[in-house]
């Protein structure tokens, strides 16, 4: 275990671990490494795929032969994210945007081997091993190995127990010395190490890449829509995720925008211009994140000149990737593998048979909120102020409260996982997907009518029509109040 040189450190920082280096040393006095790297085709990619593709592009320069695998088997074992009629559509995104994603920071296409999961793992020597290594392992170690990579839900489907078994087999099938992934992949890893020469097959190398933030400062995830800014992202939806990002006046600590600076635009540019006007210094190049960083921490750069420049790099990465999307085939494509669930079709005025609206909870933007203070109204007895931290989200709403059904009426505030950070998205299980209404118009009454569904149930958990609160920690909860209703 080590950390492994950066063939091109202007391109990319060193992996953040390897695990078996001195079988790599031992690869490397004889040929050149095989590799790959691999994504489940679930949710859309977004901006922090720029950090393993710009590995990927320093193992090539390096002369290694790389594999990409498009996980598309995986995608619909993990609690079914990628829906079996949309598999081949969502594959086919990721093979396109990928490819747009490399080409944008200059890899040679040619250079590099690209796989469908599905292509070998229906096979019959793949579909025996996969037996073969069920009757191996325990439920404990498949559980623990998929804990940070597969979704954790409440009653979790033993597809979920298949995947880490998996992802170590197609180290074999894909004949390969190592595998590249990020750091929430390293109990996998360590379960192939451990499970693959239980079948005869060698151990592999692990290289790893670190987990880049999200813009609300924890970790960037395609099922919380403000965490992170889609690869196809408009210029005005970058500009409002961006305002809306988390970064307080000379705060280093979970900042969002400050780790995508570190962790995406300076490994692929060697550095990092940060623009504003003439009065306040002028534009100043920065050659050393660290530089950044201490001018920020003493406020010597300003979150709205950090947050502007961080717009203008980051569209000119995306400008070329928009430009290929913009293709009628390619946005029918979009389209057609990430259906939006949250958008019904427009009622037509005098028609008694048109569709009803889609009135599902991705439509609400839940948001976990720390209370600072809470004081009377002045003008209503049954009403209260608070105010509340929402890292930098700004709420017009009201905090969800658990209340009891009998008398006297009890009231509980609804309380999130522990860790959990606030400004991170709440959303109810199986409808993480979805953009939120940017208003919830009063005669729609889309709140009312999923709150009548609101319960607390029996262990006291949150839920919707017995579906769970969930945050990317757990599930959300009260203290007390088993079986009571949810305003």
């Amino acid at each position: 275990r080590g950390h492994a040189p950066s063939p091109s450190p202007g391109l990319a920082p060193p992996a953040q671990e390897v695990l078996g280096q001195e079988k790599l040393m031992g690869i490397l006095k004889e040929r050149e490494l095989r590799i790959y790297w691999g994504t489940a085709t679930t949710g859309k990619p977004h901006v922090a795929y720029f950090v393993p593709m710009s590995k990927i592009a320093d193992f090539l320069k390096a002369g290694c032969e790389v594999t990409i695998l498009f996980a598309d088997l995986h995608a619909y074992l993990d609690n079914m994210k990628a829906p079996w009629e949309l598999l081949e559509l969502r594959t086919r995104y990721y093979e396109t945007v990928i490819k747009a994603v490399l080409e944008s920071i200059g890899v040679p296409l040619e250079k590099l081997k690209f796989v469908r999961g599905t292509d070998y793992q229906l096979s019959r020597e793949y579909t025996l091993d996969v037996y073969r290594l069920s009757s191996m392992v325990t439920q404990h170690d498949a559980k623990k190995a998929g804990a940070e990579v597969v979704k954790e839900v409440e009653h979790p489907l033993l597809s979920g127990l298949l995947y880490p078994s998996l992802q170590a087999l197609d180290e074999e099938y894909l004949k390969v010395d190592a595998q590249f992934g990020g750091v929430d992949q390293r109990k996998i890893f360590t379960f192939a190490e451990k499970y693959l020469p239980s079948l005869g097959y060698a151990k592999r190398i692990h290289l790893m890449n670190p987990m880049v933030p999200g813009l609300t400062g924890s970790k960037m995830s395609s099922s919380e829509e403000d965490s992170k800014i889609d690869l196809l992202d408009r210029k005005e939806d970058v500009k409002k995720k961006l305002k809306k990002a988390f970064c307080e006046p000379g705060n280093v600590e979970n900042n969002g925008v400050l780790s995508f600076i570190k962790h995406v635009l300076f490994p692929l540019k060697s550095e990092f211009v940060v623009l504003r006007e003439e009065k306040w210094g002028g534009n100043k190049t920065y050659t050393a994140y660290e530089a950044l960083e201490k001018d920020f921490a003493e406020q010597v750069v300003h979150p709205g000149d950090l947050k502007n420049s961080v717009e203008v790099a980051l569209n000119k990465l995306l400008d070329p990737i928009r430009e290929k999307f913009n293709s009628p085939e390619l946005k029918k494509l979009t389209n057609a593998a990430y259906p939006d669930p949250s958008k019904a079709k427009p009622a037509e005025k005098g028609t008694k048979n048109s569709e009803p609206e889609n009135v599902v909870p991705s439509r609400l933007d839940i948001r976990v909120g720390k209370v600072i203070s809470v004081e009377k109204h002045p003008d209503a007895d049954s009403l209260y102020v608070e105010k509340i931290d929402m890292r930098g989200v700004e709420s017009q709403g009201m905090v969800l409260c658990a209340s009891s059904l009998g008398e006297p009426r009890l009231v509980e505030p609804l309380d999130p996982p522990a860790g959990c950070c606030a400004g991170e998205r709440v959303y109810v299980e199986g409808y993480e997907g979805g953009q939120p209404d940017e208003e919830l118009k009063p005669k729609k009454k889309v709140f009312e009518k999923l709150q009548a569904d609101f319960r607390v149930s029996e262990d006291c958990v949150a839920q919707w029509k017995q579906r769970n609160f969930l945050t990317k920690l757990g599930r959300v909860s009260c203290k007390s109040l088993k079986g009571g209703s949810i305003s």
